[in-house]
């Protein structure tokens, strides 16, 4: 683009109101300018000395000596160089001054500006721009036709002569009419309309002549291009189509991303898998709202990847990472998240291992089941009775003590004891667990204390040991202690006095470090009274007792057991279950859970087994629980009420009425119990 500054002629010498005359003919002599500016030392203008002012002088009869300061003009019209090319050649057409004096930035005198310097200057952008406008016309695939006033032909480029079959050198300088007869009559008024002759797209415009004429413009869009970029057009939608609809039906979760790493598709179970909408997702940066895929890695090492296993909620994946080229450059990449047939995977690869690792397994089957297994963290809850009842066992599990687990079956009194054993000082010794309610009476005793060898007819030639043998340094977990006969009873009191017995059929005494955690869902004060179970070893295992509440009596716990159980459960069925339906939820809410939490964990196995759309429906869950739920989807009062009426009721009995202990179990103050009772209507 041509600039102001590119057609300034530079000065190089600057006269003062000192300079001389003489001086100043010497000036004019040898560059040929009309007029000279008038300056200070330091550039600024004060004015100009013209030829005519020159002429002037030497009329007057002044010396070659004499200065010219008389004769300088005041009035001088100036251009600063940053002024606009176009407001220049308006300047130039309206000005009756030859010559102007040209000034920089800080308003000092840089050169002048003559009316030839303007018209060799347009002379030359117009030659440019003529040159450039007939390189586009002969390049362009657009037929151009131009006509002068009178419609003779002055103009036509390659394109056209391509697009009628007319050589250019044929028509020009003929009439229009003449040589494309009807061209201008079939549609004259029109300015856009298909022109079947040709097989184009006709434009025509008027344009006025440099002899104020109506010449014509005519473009010609050859439809065999148009209709080719349509048919292309129309392959890109259908290609688009086919890939949504792919995407929509896709197996595993899908996403494309674009050259700026924005996300431009993503699949259904793309979303569901990351619990996400396709608005949080779609034309969001892909590092921003799905950083796990790390699909940023592609861009740079240009080169397909797959991951490592990662796991979400219990599910596993593995993310596959292709980049999408074009000419060796990176214009985008696709993340494939497979999870839903990982399982099948999983279970070909348990084959092919299965031979190798078989002596492996079976070692660690055993050690597991002399193991604890879980810990304080696999008791979920949210329950504040629950979660001091944890801190309580903790504390508990610290000594040596004798710990007593007591609650309805289902309630997780294993859990708690594997706990208790994984968190204290024994935690490298062995978890031995005994079913007392499993093993027949009359080998209760040997699988207790082991036998010597031909104790009884079947036993084993070298003996056997017994649990009490195998828990040494460790714990001793009985399980439903209630369930055992008073003379086993007798015998274990022994052991829990003296730390010793004697294996059956043996008379050395075995001496033994264990400690002892019993669990039980029997009321043991009565099966006392009533000579069920002896009182003396009541009060020794009665040391320290946990009560685990049933789950009906924790209402918030059910929410809470649903979301941990779930993501359990998938990793240990392979299921992709992402969510539960509100349907569901509540139905799972309002039911009062006579199992437990064994019940709960049962009923969503069952569910997750059943469930077909990614998510547990009401269908998935078992009759029984459904038809047992009262007013199962108009509850009277809202669930945190049930959980908060149980929770004052529970610490009322705990504390045996006790205002200010009760208080304190719930986390509140007495005055907040007060009101939250009569609120309750319950009994002061």
């Amino acid at each position: 683009m041509l600039r102001f500054k590119d057609i300034v002629t530079p000065i190089d010498c600057l006269i003062t109101k000192e300079t001389t005359l003489e001086e100043a003919i010497l000036l004019f002599k040898e560059k040929k300018w009309n007029l000279l500016p008038v300056t200070d030392g330091d550039r600024n203008l004060h004015g100009i000395f013209t030829r005519s002012g020159l002429y002037q002088m030497i009329m007057d009869g002044h010396s070659l000596a004499s200065k010219i300061q008389p004769y300088i003009k005041k009035e001088v019209r100036s251009i600063r160089v940053d002024t606009p090319f176009r407001k220049i050649e308006e300047i130039v057409k309206t000005s009756k001054v030859g010559t102007g004096v040209v000034l920089d930035e800080g308003d000092k005198v840089i050169g002048l500006l003559t009316k030839t310097d303007m018209v060799v200057a347009l002379l030359k952008a117009a030659s440019t721009l003529k040159d450039q406008l007939e390189t586009i016309l002969k390049n362009s695939n657009i037929g151009v036709l131009m006509t002068n006033g009178q419609m003779e032909i002055i103009y036509a480029n390659d394109a056209f002569s391509k697009i009628s079959g007319r050589l250019v050198d044929s028509i020009l300088n003929r009439q229009l009419g003449e040589v494309f007869p009807g061209l201008l009559n079939e549609g004259t008024a029109l300015h856009h309309y298909h022109y079947e002759e040709f097989k184009s797209i006709l434009h025509i415009s008027s344009y006025e002549t440099v002899t104020h004429e109506q010449g014509k413009i005519l473009l010609f869009q050859d439809l065999s291009e148009v209709e080719k970029m349509a048919e292309e057009l129309e392959s890109v939608k259908k290609l688009k189509l086919t890939i949504e609809a792919a995407l929509e039906n896709a197996y595993d979760g899908i996403l494309m991303a674009d050259e700026s790493k924005k996300v431009t598709m993503v699949s259904p179970p793309m979303l569901e898998l990351f619990n996400l909408e396709k608005s949080d997702v779609l034309h969001k940066p892909v590092e921003e709202v799905l950083p796990q895929l790390e699909l940023g890695k592609v861009f740079k090492s240009e080169t397909a990847e797959v991951s490592d296993f990662h796991e979400l909620n219990g599910i596993k994946y593995i993310v596959h990472r292709i980049p999408i080229k074009k000419e060796d450059k990176v214009i985008g990449a696709i993340g494939k998240v497979m999870f839903r047939q990982l399982n099948e995977v999983s279970e070909l690869f348990k084959k092919l291992q299965k031979a190798e690792n078989k002596a492996s397994f079976y070692h660690q089957q055993l050690k597991k089941s002399e193991s604890a297994r879980f810990t304080w963290e696999h008791i979920f809850t949210e329950d504040p009775y629950m979660e001091k009842l944890k801190k309580s066992a903790a504390k508990a599990a610290r000594g040596r003590s004798t710990v007593l687990i007591r609650g309805e079956s289902g309630t997780g009194k294993e859990l708690f004891a594997h706990a208790i054993h994984n968190s204290s000082a024994r935690t490298d010794g062995k978890f031995v667990v005994v079913n007392c309610a499993a093993i027949p009476e009359d080998l209760l005793e040997s699988e207790f204390f082991g036998y010597e060898e031909g104790a009884f007819t079947g036993a084993k030639q070298r003996g056997k040991i017994g649990k009490f043998d195998l828990a040494n340094g460790g714990t001793l977990f009985l399980d439903e202690i209630g369930d055992m006969s008073l003379a086993l009873q007798a015998k274990l009191l022994r052991v829990l006095q003296e730390r010793e017995f004697y294996r059956v059929g043996g008379n050395v005494r075995v001496k033994v470090d264990v400690r002892i955690v019993a669990a039980t869902n029997r009321n043991l004060e009565d099966m006392v009274k009533q000579g069920e179970f002896r009182e003396d070893l009541y009060y020794r295992l009665n040391v320290i007792s946990l009560n685990i509440p049933p789950l009906r009596e924790r209402v918030h716990d059910v929410e809470h057991l649903i979301n941990g159980l779930m993501k359990e459960l998938n990793s240990m069925l392979g299921t992709s279950i992402t969510g539960i339906s509100p349907d569901s939820k509540t139905a799972l809410l309002r039911y009062d859970w006579p199992g437990n939490v064994r019940e709960l964990r049962n009923v969503l196995e069952r569910a997750m087994t059943f469930a077909e759309h990614g998510k547990i429906q009401l269908e998935d869950l078992p009759d029984y629980l459904i038809s047992q739920i009262p007013n199962k989807f108009e509850p009277k009062v809202s669930l945190a009420e049930d959980a908060e009426l149980g929770a004052i009721k529970k610490a009322l009995s705990q504390t045996n009425g006790n205002k200010a202990q009760a208080a304190r179990l719930l986390g509140i103050s007495r005055s907040g119990l007060y009101e939250k009772i009569k609120k309750y209507q319950l009994p002061v």
